[in-house]
């Protein structure tokens, strides 16, 4: 016969551990949302949308990241199959930090076109991944990779449901919600941010990501900017002097309040400090407030 303490650690016991899986089942969604990203190069992803990513990772959600480069030319140093090797290597390292998945198609840097093999190869992982939502950059930049990659992008977006293009990948039976990064360009039309999120619990969650990103932003990118001697040498010194960066990446204009006050109402919106937006593309489905809150679970109810 068990004597009372016997007992009374049993009751603890089990208490702890009914507890602990009430938890888990409440963090757990029934349904979990499928979100895929596109990016040109290894780091792009990270740039546009790993706040969000970090966020959709710790409510249970199921996020992967695109790259449609090898990101083989971006270095002052290396290139070419070593590079390509590194940067694969901190993907890698990114999504165990993110809680994600990170994959890297084998295109070279600087010269990505949007050609039907690319174009097959991106509806491929969206009905791979069975996406709910598609993240991609806009046709208007800088960089030739990052415009086609907006392009390849586009013309995926209705051609994924349509089941005699790519027969050998079960089509989707519902279009995604295919949406664009924030970015600063002006012509031939600027940005506009149809939707503003809070990252500024989870900022140090993205840097913490782009951290991994070792041969982009504490050596590459600095180096284009003739800055590269200011890059702090202590590891703890360069994660804040990244986040730094970070925090004017991921600040609030006035259109973006405009945004927040939209979405988080004007009491919330006036203490939030940074942010990651996005554009609704006129491709793809089109979401109604109702669904953007349930695309979006971290917008409040």
């Amino acid at each position: 016969m068990p004597n009372r303490m016997t007992l009374t650690m049993r009751f603890t016991l089990l208490l702890t551990l009914w507890l602990g899986a009430t938890f888990t089942f409440a963090q757990t969604p029934a349904t979990p949302l499928r979100v895929i990203v596109f990016g040109a190069h290894p780091d792009d992803c990270d740039l546009g949308a790993g706040g969000v990513a970090a966020m959709y990772s710790s409510l249970g959600h199921q996020v992967k990241f695109v790259s449609l480069t090898n990101g083989d030319a971006g270095h002052q140093d290396m290139g070419g199959g070593e590079l390509a090797k590194r940067r694969y290597q901190e993907t890698q390292e990114v999504a165990k930090r993110l809680g994600i998945t990170y994959d890297v198609l084998n295109n070279h840097d600087g010269e990505l076109m949007p050609t039907l093999e690319n174009r097959l190869a991106v509806i491929g992982k969206i009905r791979e991944w069975k996406a709910d939502l598609v993240i991609a950059p806009r046709t208007n930049d800088y960089h030739p990779d990052h415009r086609n990659t907006g392009i390849i992008v586009q013309d995926a977006a209705y051609l994924v449901i349509v089941p005699n293009i790519l027969s050998s990948v079960p089509p989707l039976i519902k279009n995604p919600v295919f949406l664009y990064f924030r970015d600063g360009f002006q012509r031939p039309n600027p940005f506009r941010p149809d939707i503003a999120l809070d990252i500024t619990e989870t900022l140090a969650k993205k840097v913490e990501g782009l951290d991994a990103h070792t041969s982009q932003f504490y050596e590459w990118l600095p180096w284009t900017r003739q800055d590269l001697a200011n890059v702090p040498k202590d590891p703890t010194e360069r994660k804040k002097w990244l986040r730094t960066a970070m925090e004017r990446r991921s600040a609030v204009t006035p259109e973006i309040k405009v945004s927040l006050e939209k979405w988080y109402g004007r009491e919330k919106a006036s203490t939030i400090k940074w942010v990651e937006v996005f554009e609704i593309c006129e491709y793809g489905r089109q979401p109604s407030p109702e669904e953007i809150k349930r695309l979006f679970p971290m917008l409040p109810r």
